[in-house]
């Protein structure tokens, strides 16, 4: 059974998130899928102390985002953040989610690379010990209750 690397990630969207007419600003959204990201990274235990330690940076290389409609002041909303790709480059697509009506609100993907630190031309794949932790967790077989 194949487990796919996932997470729901729960927002409430507040005033200093919002523009004059009350509809999240654009460039939130990248604080929103960082968030999202992070957690869901955290999963396979390589978050930001474990990229120092393995000698890498991560920067974003591509980001697409779609607004299918706004996302207003005070709405909740899950932000379901995907691993698609882990190989050669990080690939994450996020699907905000309106939580009382199930609605979509807006899809984006994320492209990161892996950059040696000190160096600043990107290697063609993702460091060993961040694909050993990911298959290492979808290998994990998971309890259902």
């Amino acid at each position: 059974m194949t487990v796919a690397l996932s997470i729901k990630y729960p927002i409430k969207i507040h005033y200093f998130d919002v523009d004059p007419m009350n509809v999240v600003w654009h460039g939130n959204y990248v604080r929103f899928m960082e968030m999202a990201r992070t957690a869901l990274i955290a999963q396979v235990g390589y978050d930001y102390a474990a990229m120092d330690a393995s000698g890498y940076v991560w920067p974003i290389v591509d980001m697409r985002l779609k607004y299918i409609r706004p996302i207003m002041l005070q709405q909740s909303v899950i932000i379901e953040a995907t691993l698609v790709e882990y190989e050669n480059r990080i690939v994450v697509d996020y699907k905000f989610i309106d939580q009382e009506t199930g609605k979509l609100l807006t899809k984006a993907t994320t492209i990161q690379v892996a950059v040696k630190m000190g160096n600043t031309s990107m290697d063609m794949v993702c460091p060993p010990d961040f694909v050993n932790r990911v298959k290492q967790y979808l290998e994990t077989p998971v309890c259902s209750e």
